[in-house]
């Protein structure tokens, strides 16, 4: 599930800001672009999205609390762990306080680093705050729509195509069962057929696939639906 996830690295030592950068992507597929300073780092998580944000505490115009605090401010809502050389309980609770997720002191071991940025990035696609990628679409939960790479189109979706896509996305590419698919979308209602889903699977095909006869990216599988890795 890491694939693909992009990350910024906010840091000024140049030595651990490149080895985060050649060694995330190698290990776990992520898309990595490094930030030597507060205010670059800044600018570059305003102008295109992030799954998570690696913060150094000291950098050399702002701190990291400061630019922890002005991402908040501007909305941005990734997880954002903190780096810093310093154990020390005050600034820990510092960088919480300012709006970090987690806070993570050097040295450290990088199989550690990478099992908690597996679970922040986890936890937040599970909020509808997260966007998540699905073939050639950013797609984004909350705001029930699916915008196709550059901008060439958005499509949106009904509440019940959104949960839909969001449960089958968090599977990571399982076989869901329709009675399990049914079970979480629509509760156990005994109204609500196997029918009712297949519908809205038509229906979704119709919005996202280009040749909905031939399904590329939510596929039927084993009596149930899959999302395409």
């Amino acid at each position: 599930m890491s694939e693909g996830r992009r990350i910024l690295v906010i840091d000024d030592d140049a030595f651990m800001r490149s080895m985060l950068v050649e060694q995330l992507p190698a290990l776990e597929g992520y898309v990595c672009v490094g930030a030597a300073t507060g205010e670059e780092g800044i600018e570059k998580a305003s102008q295109a999205y992030f799954d998570l944000i690696l913060l150094d505490v000291g950098l050399p115009d702002i701190n990291g609390f400061e630019v922890c605090t002005r991402l908040r401010k501007k909305g941005l809502m990734a997880p954002i762990v903190m780096l810093t050389a310093a154990d020390d309980d005050v600034d820990t609770i510092k960088g919480l306080d300012s709006g970090a997720t987690d806070y993570v002191t050097k040295p450290f071991k990088l199989g550690v680093l990478l099992a908690r940025l597996r679970a922040h990035i986890r936890q937040f696609e599970m909020s509808d705050d997260a966007m998540i990628h699905i073939g050639p679409f950013d797609f984004q939960p909350g705001q029930r729509t699916l915008t196709e790479e550059e901008g060439a189109r958005t499509i949106r979706l009904t509440d019940k195509e959104a949960q839909i896509l969001k449960y089958l996305y968090l599977q990571g590419g399982d076989v869901v069962s329709r009675e399990s698919l049914l079970g979480e979308v629509w509760g156990y209602n005994a109204s609500v057929t196997t029918h009712t889903l297949e519908t809205h699977v038509y229906r979704l095909r119709q919005k996202i696939e280009r040749d909905p006869a031939n399904a590329r990216i939510l596929l039927t599988d084993q009596g149930g639906y899959r999302l395409a890795n």
